[in-house]
């Protein structure tokens, strides 16, 4: 592993233990999950027409709590219904790539991916950047248990080199983030906070050199029990590189597996932005590699976003958003600590 990305990763390390105290100084302690809609109607009593009993119970009305919970989750089926799947070769807003729809899949434009993202599962606003599509599969309700979708974001710091991608020693980088989570867990026990786990790799990173594609799912677990699935596909561009966070929970890691191929396949950069289109002499370089890609959301792990807190009680998709839309934080912290390539802008 060369020198400049062992700095990288420790940077990418460091930052969550520098900013995690101070970023969680004035966040009250997270409420209790919240109760789960209940759509079937409650059952009454059993009332025995022969008897004369005039005291038996009536059947019990819905309480004010069930009726609003029924009827936000009636609005979010109805909104679920608007979001229009589309098929087909789609081109992605500015032009740099483009999303080939397979059989069972569908594309999701930006502004119904965000409408999922946010009215439907109820993430904040802004919480994965500037999403720009999304694919999700084309026969599962997004409200059903098993729904889950691929978001899509494009970075463009600059060209990503991969020229540390024989060299990262992916178990050793684990071992490294767990380190540094237990260290900053440290400080949110302090805090009043429940520890954020990474139990391990629920996918071990893979680079594929010929088209330029990295993914890799790590399984985290926020307190005692709660699970969650960090599912990342890295897509690298002549510029910058497509993001695809699939959000889903942890039990669904078998079919997103048997998935990721199919992910991998429909997504690719146009003519002239490819990898290989890249012009040393004038485009603008990433300053970080491969490694700290992977690295990524470890500040964000460590408490260093507000709504991470509020995400961690509510929903596993709540969860996986806020921990993939932190990439990009990471991103702007390497470009700020190395700066672009000399004579080009910073991305």
């Amino acid at each position: 592993m060369s020198a400049k990305t062992s700095v990288s990763i420790l940077a990418a390390l460091a930052i969550g233990l520098a900013l995690s105290s101070a970023a969680l100084g004035d966040i009250p302690p997270p409420r209790p999950p919240e109760p789960q809609t209940d759509n079937t109607t409650p059952t009454p009593p059993a009332v025995d027409p022969n008897s004369t009993n005039l005291d038996q119970p009536a059947p019990a009305a819905p309480s004010d709590a069930q009726t609003k919970e029924e009827a936000a989750f009636a609005a979010k089926e109805a909104l679920a219904k608007t979001l229009v799947k589309r098929d087909g070769v789609i081109a992605l807003p500015g032009g740099e790539a483009s999303i080939s729809v397979v059989d069972g899949f569908a594309y999701l434009d930006p502004a119904d991916a965000n409408k999922l993202l946010t009215q439907i599962w109820g993430n904040p606003p802004g919480a994965l950047g500037n999403v720009i599509g999304a694919i999700v599969p084309r026969d599962v309700d997004a409200l059903n248990a098993n729904s889950w979708a691929a978001i899509i974001t494009y970075d463009n710091d600059g060209h990503v080199s991969d020229s540390d991608a024989a060299a990262i020693d992916y178990d050793d980088l684990l071992k490294q983030m767990q380190t540094s989570s237990e260290q900053v867990n440290e400080e949110r026990a302090k805090a009043g906070y429940e520890p954020i786990t990474i139990v391990g790799w629920a996918q071990k990173p893979s680079y594929d050199a010929t088209n330029h594609k990295l993914y890799w799912a790590k399984h985290l677990r926020f307190g005692s029990s709660n699970d969650t699935l960090n599912y990342a596909i890295r897509a690298l561009g002549r510029t910058g590189v497509l993001q695809v966070n699939v959000i889903a929970d942890i039990k669904q890691l078998p079919d997103i597996n048997g998935q990721v191929p199919k992910l991998l396949s429909m997504v690719s950069f146009a003519q002239g932005h490819r990898y290989a289109d890249f012009n040393e002499s004038s485009d603008p370089v990433a300053a970080y590699g491969l490694a700290a890609l992977v690295v990524g959301g470890v500040a964000a792990k460590a408490g260093l976003l507000k709504w991470l807190i509020a995400a961690a009680v509510a929903s596993w998709k709540l969860i996986a958003v806020a921990i993939a839309g932190v990439g990009a934080v990471i991103a702007r912290f390497f470009r700020s600590l190395f700066g672009g390539k000399p004579g080009t802008p910073a991305g």
